[in-house]
């Protein structure tokens, strides 16, 4: 096994202990939460020993970085989440390697990625990313749209050929009132998901929590957890 496949392995481990162990505290089966590792700033060899040890769901939020990771690794059988802030220009490039977008956060988007959706003859899955530090009406600093908008973009999913509605997304805020309180911001989300799914029972994902909260994410409800550092290690300084 190479140094960096041990490195992995082990790190892989660590948090397979902690997502276990913060499912059985919250008396949640293992099965219902799903790591996303993300894998931004690190190369497609890395993708390739995650998927040799089991992982098969993986994220990216920057199109430059994810098209050729993608592109090389398409002969895995691996699920891309796009999860960073998506701009109109690179939503056809996008449309062509991801799974789900988990980023989608403003109506024009949803246009354009039906759009290519259509032409890709793909469907594509959709998170609505929700703001929690982002005034009503507004967005946030890391993009996504503040709670009161949740309900027009899921209505305007609903209708977008190519696309399906698949859930929520929030990154925990750093301002705002929940600034250092991640378990009641994802308790909010939840409360979302709940208004969500009361129409909509398929949008049932629930994107939440990153390497230093995972824990939190389970414990409100969270389906899907997506974690970096504290798999691959502390991330190389882009140039």
């Amino acid at each position: 096994m190479t140094d960096r496949k041990s490195e992995l392995a082990e790190n892989l481990a660590r948090v397979e202990e902690r997502i276990a162990a913060a499912c059985a505290a919250a008396g949640r089966p293992r099965e219902e939460v799903t790591l996303i590792v993300v894998t931004k700033t690190y190369p497609a060899s890395d993708v390739r020993i995650l998927h040799g040890l089991g992982v098969r769901h993986v994220a990216e939020n920057r199109d430059q970085d994810a098209a050729p990771k993608a592109a090389a690794c398409a002969d895995l059988d691996l699920t891309w989440h796009f999860v960073g802030q998506l701009q109109t220009n690179k939503v056809r490039s996008v449309v062509g390697y991801a799974d789900v977008v988990q980023s989608v956060d403003r109506l024009r988007l949803v246009s354009s990625l039906s759009a290519a959706a259509g032409k890709a003859g793909r469907e594509l899955g959709c998170l609505i990313q929700v703001a929690l530090d982002a005034e009503a009406g507004g967005r946030g600093d890391r993009g996504g749209v503040a709670p009161d908008g949740v309900e027009e973009l899921a209505a305007a999913l609903d209708e977008a050929p190519g696309l399906r509605l698949a859930g929520l997304m929030t990154v925990a805020p750093l301002v705002g009132e929940y600034a250092g309180r991640q378990r009641a911001a994802f308790d909010r989300l939840m409360d979302l998901s709940t208004a969500l799914r009361a129409n909509r029972p398929a949008a049932n994902m629930v994107s939440a929590g990153m390497s230093a909260d995972l824990e939190d994410a389970i414990a409100a409800g969270a389906t899907h957890v997506r974690v970096g550092t504290a798999v691959l290690g502390v991330r190389p300084k882009l140039g």
